[in-house]
């Protein structure tokens, strides 16, 4: 008989999206629960939603750690594992001729952090780990000890615009300010660089003249709730396949892209 799986969170803020994996999940349309729920930031709202519930909760501190680098980085404790030269080589979150410096500080801090973290998951075995509202890009340290089988991604994201248009922080202010006339939100696997993994689904809603800054967020928010939910389930049911795809161009060349396949839902 198929186990539900465990599902890792991870948030920075209320955890509204993950609130809506868990109602899924509660409700039996996910076959899963949730494992644990961690945060960078001690007082993330989210947390409660968790203790009321009597799942495990934890927070690793990037500020603090952030800080102490940049008080005395000889104070910062980076992981046995952790090289440098091998993350550089594999992440796209800075381009090549990024400040070294500041790229270097980056790296080393989030290796800091992420070994906490791995750290403190480690009790939880999951079989995916979502990012709800997880306000950190993730580097390739700690992405590379998540998704150990190759070309099975264990690791995803929300975001809220409709990627590739909007990556960062503020997806639907992006989209708003931009002046679209339609908005979305994009559900992803996580890869080296910044919301540029591989999509698993999105969902989009119109955007008027009489619509503000506030009905828009309003309007994603509406369809994260669903989206997020959607997906999860699919992985939960096997109905996820990431595939590498080759195209022969009319010039002789070959064009290349990554999608992740929706398969058939299973027969009951």
């Amino acid at each position: 008989m198929k186990q539900p799986i465990r599902i890792g969170a991870l948030i920075s803020g209320s955890g509204t999206n993950l609130q809506a994996i868990m109602d899924a999940c509660a409700s039996g349309d996910i076959d899963g629960r949730i494992a644990f729920i961690g945060s960078d930031t001690p007082d993330a709202a989210g947390l409660e939603r968790g203790r009321r519930l009597n799942i495990p909760t934890f927070v690793v501190n990037y500020g603090s750690i952030i800080r102490r680098y940049k008080k005395a980085p000889e104070t910062l404790t980076v992981p046995d594992d952790f090289d440098l030269s091998t993350v550089l080589s594999k992440q796209t979150l800075f381009p090549a001729d990024a400040d070294g410096k500041t790229v270097k500080a980056f790296f080393i801090t989030r290796a800091a952090a992420e070994a906490e973290l791995l750290d403190r998951m480690t009790p939880y075995p999951f079989d995916l780990l979502v990012l709800a509202g997880f306000m950190r890009n993730l580097t390739p340290y700690f992405i590379d000890r998540v998704n150990t089988v190759p070309d099975l991604p264990r690791i995803m994201n929300i975001h809220p615009a409709l990627l590739p248009a909007f990556p960062g922080i503020d997806g639907y202010g992006d989209t708003f300010r931009y002046g679209c006339k339609i908005g979305g939100c994009t559900v992803h696997f996580v890869d080296y660089g910044e919301d540029s993994g591989p999509i698993i689904g999105q969902k989009a809603y119109e955007i008027s003249g009489e619509d503000t800054l506030a009905s828009v967020r309003k309007k994603g928010l509406k369809l994260e709730w669903e989206l997020y939910p959607e997906c999860v389930k699919m992985f939960a049911d096997g109905r996820l396949k990431k595939v590498r795809k080759t195209y022969l161009l009319k010039d002789g060349g070959k064009m290349y892209r990554t999608v992740v396949k929706i398969l058939p839902s299973p027969q009951r």
